[in-house]
Parts: C-alpha cells; sequence; structure tokens
C-alpha cells in the first residue's frame, strides 16, 4: 500500500494492492492491521472503524457536502467514477474554508481518508457508481453533521457539473 498526503492536513490518498489476471481482479480494499499501521505511520493517530456504508448514484448525483466533528471515513469507489471535493470546516483552523478536489475510479482504485470536522462531497461521473465508505462513529443522523452547499459562494469550489441532481437537503444546504 502506498500512502501520500494531500494539501489537506490528515486528508490521505491510498493506493492499495489490486491482483489482476485473466480472470479479472481481486483488491483488498481494507484490512484493520495494514492500514491502522499505515495510517498511524501518515497521521499519528490510531483509527477504529465501526461502520461500513454503500450508495449507489446515477449520472451527475451530488451527495454532499457533509460532516460532523468526530467521525473519520475512508472512501472507496467500487464501481464507476466520481469527482469528489473535500472541504476543511473546522471553523478554529487556520485552514477553515480550504478544499481539494479528486477523481475515484473502479479503474484509478484509489482510495481517501477523510478526517473529522471535514465535509466531503461527490458527483457521479459515470453512468452508474457505487461509492463505499468505511466510517469510525456510527451514523447518529443528518441532524448531528453539518451540510454545505455544493456552490457556496464562500469556498468557490469547482464541480464538473453545471446541475447535478441533488436532495432537498443538499440542494438547501444548513450552516
Amino acid at each position: 500500500m502506498e500512502i501520500n498526503k494531500t494539501k489537506l492536513k490528515n486528508v490521505l490518498i491510498l493506493d492499495h494492492y489490486v491482483f489482476e489476471d485473466h480472470r479479472g481482479t481481486y483488491e483488498e480494499i481494507y484490512n484493520k492491521e495494514k492500514y491502522g499501521k499505515a495510517i498511524k505511520d501518515a497521521i499519528g493517530e490510531d483509527i477504529n472503524f465501526l461502520e461500513d456504508d454503500i450508495a449507489i448514484s446515477s449520472k451527475h448525483v451530488l451527495r454532499g457536502l457533509h460532516g460532523d466533528d468526530r467521525t473519520w471515513k475512508l472512501v472507496t469507489c467500487l464501481q464507476g467514477k466520481y469527482y469528489i471535493v473535500v472541504l476543511n470546516y473546522d471553523k478554529n483552523s487556520v485552514d477553515f474554508g480550504k478544499w481539494q478536489s479528486f477523481v475515484l475510479s473502479d479503474q484509478n482504485k484509489k482510495q481517501l481518508l477523510v478526517p473529522p470536522k471535514h465535509g466531503h462531497g461527490y458527483v457521479v461521473m459515470s453512468e452508474k457508481a457505487i461509492f463505499h465508505y468505511k466510517q469510525s462513529c456510527t451514523y447518529q443522523g443528518m441532524d448531528k453533521q453539518f451540510t454545505v452547499n455544493y456552490n457556496d459562494t464562500r469556498f468557490n469550489m469547482w464541480w464538473p457539473v453545471k446541475n447535478p441532481i441533488l436532495s432537498t437537503r443538499d440542494d438547501l444546504g444548513t450552516i
């Protein structure tokens, strides 16, 4: 596994091992021992993942940006292609409002570690996509999260679609 730091503190890109032959591919997308050590070496923290979730979406669906003050997320694209934005939403951080975008796909096999106090949102760039994420806390409901509108003018985030398909929550956003 190769871990790369990003311009956002504690946001990591993980490239994991993929075995491929004439039958297809096999990949280990999480191993507590291996990932635990690699992440701790990179950021100095132990993360214990407690919950796995999957979202299946079609082209141009945009979900997020959501986050809270306690949950680490390890995200993987199992099928398709996503454009993902991670936003530092820690109001006490000198990096508040900084964001970075990433592309995750079933072709590039990259994973993304998103820390607490960071929102993340993604838009589907393929016809259909399956988004998998591990969480360090169990989901407590949207009322325990913050939501930032994808086109919030304070942050000037760039998205590759003009008219994404949104939920009411993501269209209105909450601060």
